[in-house]
C-alpha cells in the first residue's frame, strides 16, 4: 500500500484511468494469482456485510413497531413486572457491526407497584446494542445496554418484599444449576446521569448513589462473570443503619474495579484497586453476597490521610465521638466492614490507625511527639451487640509529651461511646519545673524537684472532661521548692508521696521546710478524685503532722482571706487542671492533728505543742491546743472565720504561768498603762472572748469581747500607774511602786475597748482595796476604789481568814473614783459609788 501511494503521488499528472490502469497492473505484478483471488473474496464479503448491515438498518426502520415488539418480548421474558418503551429509533453506525436502537422513556415496575408505588426504573433514554447476526437469523439479543438520565429505585418494604423481584430467579435445572431466565447475557453495561436508590425499610438500610458514568464490561464464565467497571460517582447515603446517619455521606467516587461473580457461591468480590473517595485516595476490596447470600465484607485503606478526613466518611455517631480528638500530621487508616444487607442494626466496624510523632489535640490539650496504634471497633466485647454502649475507641503503646512532660501509656481505652469511660495505665518522670505547663504560676510555682508518676486510671466523660475518676499507683516528689502564690507561703526541700487507691489517697513522706519551721506530715483523703472533680467543699484532707520547731508566723497567710491568682497569661493546656486545683485549695477542709516541739510566734515561745486543727473554706478551728509556755500550761479552744475582717472565738484554760512573759507573748492583750512590765507572779486565767485578728496574726486593739476570770499567786504590781496615782494621794508615806498580793482573784467583762471590773477584793502587802468600775482603752473609763486606810502589815501575823476580813475595814474607808478627765487622762479623785 506504500508503494502504491508513492506512485499515487509520483504521477500526479495521470489521468483517473491511467492511475487505476497502472494500480491494476502493480497488483498483478506484486500479488500472485491465489492472493488476488483471495482478495477479492475479501472485499465481496465486505461489501455484503455493508449490504446486509444496511439492509437490517432498512429493515428495523421500516418495521419499527415489529422490532420494538420483539425487544420488549425478550426483554419482558426475564421479568415479572410490565417493561415500557415509550418509542424507539435505529442509530445508525453507532455500535456497528451491531445494530443499535435508541429507546425512549422506559419504565420498568413490578408486579405489586400498586401497592408500594415505587418504580424499580425509570429512563429517559435507553440505548440496546443488537447482534447482527442473530437479527440475520431473525432473532433478537441484546449485547449492550446503555442508560441515559435514569432513576433506579430497589425498595423493600418492612415486611421484606422487594420490587427487585421484578427480575424473574433463574429455574435450576436437572444438575442443580441455574437455567435461563433473569437478565439477557449483556457484554456491556453503560450508565450515566442515573440515580441508584436501594431503600431497605425491614432492616433501616438506605444506599443512595448519584452516578455521573459507569461502565461495565463483562466476560461470562462457567461460574458467572468477569467484569471490569470505571466509575465515576456521588454517594449521596450508605447508611447501613439510617438511626446511625450514613458514611461517606456526599463523598464522591472514582475508580477502576475489576470483579467477580460466584453464582453457585452467591457472592461478588471486588479485587484490591485504587478508588477515590472524597478527593482521598483509598485502596478498597470487598466480597458482597447475592440473593440469599446477603453477607458483606468491606475492606479500605489509606496510608496517608488526616484524622478528620478519615472521621468524617464514618457515621456521624462515630464521627461525633472520634471528632474530640485530631491529628495534624497524615496518618495510615484501614477500615473493615462486615454485616448483612438484609438484617438490622450497624455491621460489624474496625478501624485502625498509626501514628507517628504526630500533633494530637484533645479537649484537655495537645500531645507533641504522639506515637500510637489506634482501634476503633463497635464491638468491644464479642457477643454483646454492634452498638455505641458496646464501642471503643483502644489505644496501644501511647507515647508522647504533654506540656513538656514525657509519658507513655501500654494501654489506653475509650469505652462506651453512650456513657464515654477512660481507662488506661500513666506513666511519667519529669523535673518540677516542667509543672509550669499544666499549673499556672500564679497558683502554683515550682522550682527544682523531681517526680516520679505511675498510676491507673478509670473515669466518665462528660462535655470532653474527666470526671469521677478512680486513680490507683503512685506519684512521688523528691526535693522541690513552690510556693503558692495566693497566699505568699514559700516551701523548701518539698519531698511527697501520693498513694492512689481506688477510692481514697494517702499522703506520706512529706518533708516541708520554710524560713526555720520544719514540717513532716502523713495524712489521706477519703473519696478523695470523686470529690475532687464534683464537689471540692466535701475534700476533707487528715493530716498528721509533726515538727521539732516551728516558726507560726511562716504561716500567716492562712490567717487572711485568700487572694485568688489571675493568670496573666492564658495558656490551653492549664485551663482545667489549674481551676480544678485552685477550686481545690481554696473549698477543701483540712483535719490536722499536730505536735510540736518547739513552738515560735513573735514573743510567744511554747514547747510540747499538741492540737487538732481545722481548717475549713472560710474558717479555722482550734481544738483541744495544749502547750507548755511560761512554766505553765495552755489549753486552748477556739475559732477564726476569715473574711474582709478575720474574726475569733476562743475559750481558753491557763494554768500557772509565769503572769510577765504570758502577758509579754501577747502583746499585753492590748493594754497600754497595764503591761508585762507591771506584773510579777503565777497566773491562772479562764478566757471565753472573741474579738478581731488582722492578717498579720495580730490582735487588733480594742476589739476584745467576752469574759475573763483570773487567779494571782505570788504576785507583785510593780510601778502600776493608776495605783501609784492612787497612792500618791492617799498614801503619801507607803511603797505603791511595789506591792505584793497574796491572792489575787477577779472577773472582767470585756466589752470593745471598755473592760468592766467585777466586785473584787485585793489584799496587798500596802493596802486593801476593793474595786470595781469600768476601764477604758479609750474614753469611758470610771472606776471605784474603797480603800481602807489601815496598814495591813499589822495584821501580817493574823492567819484566821473571818478575823482578817473583820479587820480589813476598821478604820477609816476612802472611796475614791478614777475616771476621765476633758483631755481623756484617768484621773483620781474621792467619792465614790453613789
Amino acid at each position: 500500500m506504500a508503494n502504491l501511494c508513492v506512485i499515487l503521488k509520483a504521477t500526479p499528472q495521470l489521468s483517473m484511468k491511467k492511475q487505476y490502469t497502472k494500480a491494476k497492473n502493480y497488483w498483478q505484478l506484486t500479488l500472485p494469482r491465489w492472493g488476488r483471488i483471495i482478495a477479492r473474496i475479501v472485499l465481496a464479503l465486505f461489501l455484503m456485510l455493508i449490504m446486509a448491515y444496511l439492509g437490517l438498518a432498512w429493515y428495523l426502520h421500516t418495521h419499527k413497531k415489529e422490532v420494538l415488539a420483539s425487544v420488549t418480548k425478550q426483554l419482558n421474558e426475564g421479568l415479572t413486572g410490565t417493561l415500557t418503551i415509550g418509542d424507539m429509533e435505529t442509530t445508525f453506525l453507532q455500535g456497528f457491526p451491531r445494530i443499535s436502537l435508541r429507546l425512549d422513556k422506559v419504565v420498568l415496575r413490578d408486579s405489586l407497584y400498586n401497592n408500594h408505588h415505587r418504580t424499580f426504573l425509570t429512563a429517559a433514554r435507553a440505548e440496546v446494542a443488537l447482534n447482527t447476526f442473530a437479527l440475520l437469523r431473525g432473532a433478537v439479543e441484546i449485547k449492550k445496554i446503555t442508560l441515559r438520565d435514569a432513576a433506579i429505585d430497589i425498595y423493600t418494604d418492612t415486611l421484606g418484599y422487594s420490587n427487585a423481584n421484578v427480575f424473574k430467579k433463574k429455574a435450576k435445572g436437572a444438575n442443580g444449576k441455574s437455567g435461563g431466565g433473569g437478565l439477557p447475557e449483556l457484554r456491556k453495561m453503560e450508565l450515566e446521569n442515573v440515580s441508584l436508590t436501594a431503600d431497605n425499610q425491614k432492616t433501616g438500610k438506605l444506599y443512595k448513589f448519584r452516578i455521573n458514568s459507569l461502565l461495565a464490561n463483562l466476560n461470562y464464565t462457567s461460574s458467572g462473570f468477569e467484569a471490569g467497571i470505571r466509575l465515576d460517582a456521588l454517594a449521596q447515603s450508605m447508611a447501613f443503619n439510617t438511626k446511625r446517619g450514613s458514611f461517606i455521606k456526599n463523598k464522591t467516587l472514582e475508580g477502576n474495579f475489576d470483579v467477580t461473580y460466584n453464582e453457585d457461591a452467591g457472592y461478588i468480590d471486588f479485587a484490591p484497586e485504587g478508588l477515590n473517595i472524597g478527593g482521598e485516595g483509598f485502596v478498597i476490596s470487598a466480597r458482597l453476597g447475592m440473593g440469599a447470600n446477603s453477607g458483606f465484607n468491606i475492606n479500605i485503606e489509606n496510608k496517608s490521610i488526616l484524622w478528620k478526613n478519615a472521621a468524617n466518611l464514618l457515621s456521624p455517631n462515630i464521627t461525633e465521638k472520634l471528632m474530640m480528638f485530631n491529628l495534624v500530621k497524615p496518618i495510615a487508616v484501614t477500615c473493615k466492614l462486615n454485616g448483612d444487607f438484609n438484617s438490622t442494626g450497624d455491621p460489624l466496624i474496625f478501624v485502625t490507625a498509626k501514628v507517628n510523632d504526630n500533633l494530637l489535640d484533645t479537649p484537655g490539650g495537645a500531645v507533641e511527639n504522639c506515637n500510637f496504634t489506634g482501634i476503633f471497633t463497635n464491638e468491644h466485647i464479642k457477643g454483646k451487640g454492634l452498638t455505641d454502649a458496646n464501642s471503643a475507641i483502644r489505644l496501644y503503646d501511647f507515647k508522647g509529651t504533654y506540656s513538656q512532660i514525657p509519658f507513655t501509656m501500654k494501654k489506653a481505652f475509650v469505652l462506651n461511646l453512650d456513657s464515654p469511660i477512660a481507662t488506661g495505665d500513666f506513666q511519667s518522670s519529669f523535673d518540677m519545673q516542667k509543672l509550669a505547663g499544666l499549673v499556672d504560676e500564679d497558683l502554683i510555682k515550682f522550682s527544682k524537684g523531681t517526680a516520679n508518676v505511675k498510676v491507673i486510671f478509670k473515669a466518665d466523660i462528660v462535655n470532653y472532661k474527666l470526671t469521677k475518676p478512680l486513680v490507683s499507683g503512685l506519684i512521688d516528689v523528691k526535693n522541690t521548692t513552690l510556693v503558692y502564690m495566693p497566699r505568699k507561703l514559700e516551701f523548701k526541700d518539698v519531698s511527697v508521696a501520693l498513694n492512689f487507691t481506688k477510692d481514697d489517697l494517702f499522703i506520706s513522706k512529706v518533708v516541708l521546710k520554710t524560713g526555720k519551721s520544719i514540717v513532716n506530715m502523713e495524712g489521706s483523703i477519703k473519696n478523695f478524685l470523686n470529690a475532687y472533680y464534683t464537689n471540692p467543699d466535701k475534700v476533707v484532707l487528715e493530716w498528721n503532722m509533726y515538727s521539732p520547731q516551728l516558726h507560726v508566723g511562716e504561716f500567716m497567710a492562712f490567717l487572711g482571706s485568700r487572694k485568688k491568682a489571675q493568670s496573666k497569661v492564658k495558656k490551653s493546656n492549664k485551663g482545667n487542671i489549674s481551676d480544678d486545683l485552685d477550686q481545690l485549695f481554696e473549698k477543701a477542709n483540712v483535719d490536722m492533728k499536730m505536735k510540736v516541739d518547739k513552738l515560735y510566734y513573735n514573743n510567744f515561745y511554747a514547747t510540747d505543742a499538741r492540737a487538732n486543727i481545722v481548717l475549713l473554706n472560710n474558717s479555722v478551728l482550734l481544738k483541744n491546743l495544749g502547750l507548755n509556755h511560761a512554766g505553765g500550761s495552755l489549753l486552748i479552744n477556739g475559732s477564726m472565720e476569715q473574711g474582709t475582717v478575720n474574726t475569733y472565738r476562743m475559750d481558753a484554760v491557763i494554768s500557772n504561768v509565769d503572769v510577765s512573759q504570758f502577758f509579754k507573748a501577747f502583746d499585753n492583750f492590748g493594754m497600754e498603762a497595764l503591761t508585762s512590765q507591771n506584773l510579777k507572779g503565777f497566773f491562772s486565767s479562764r478566757a471565753n472572748v472573741s474579738g478581731r485578728i488582722n492578717d498579720n496574726g495580730m490582735l487588733v486593739p480594742k476589739s476584745m469581747d467576752g469574759t475573763v476570770s483570773f487567779n494571782l499567786k505570788k504576785g507583785r504590781l510593780i510601778d502600776f500607774g493608776p495605783v501609784h496615782d492612787v497612792g500618791k494621794f492617799a498614801f503619801p508615806f507607803r511603797d505603791m511602786k511595789n506591792i505584793e498580793f497574796y491572792d489575787l482573784k477577779g472577773n472582767l467583762d470585756v466589752r470593745g475597748e471598755k473592760v468592766t471590773i467585777r466586785p473584787m477584793k485585793i489584799n496587798s502587802s500596802v493596802l486593801n482595796m476593793d474595786i470595781e468600775g469600768v476601764y477604758s482603752f479609750g474614753k469611758g473609763t470610771q472606776i471605784y476604789v474603797d480603800v481602807p486606810l489601815r496598814n495591813p502589815k499589822k495584821d501580817k501575823d493574823i492567819t484566821d481568814k473571818a478575823e482578817l476580813e473583820k479587820r480589813r475595814t476598821r478604820g477609816i474607808v476612802v472611796h475614791l473614783t478614777a475616771e476621765d478627765d476633758k483631755d481623756g487622762k484617768v484621773k483620781v479623785k474621792l467619792g465614790g459609788k453613789d
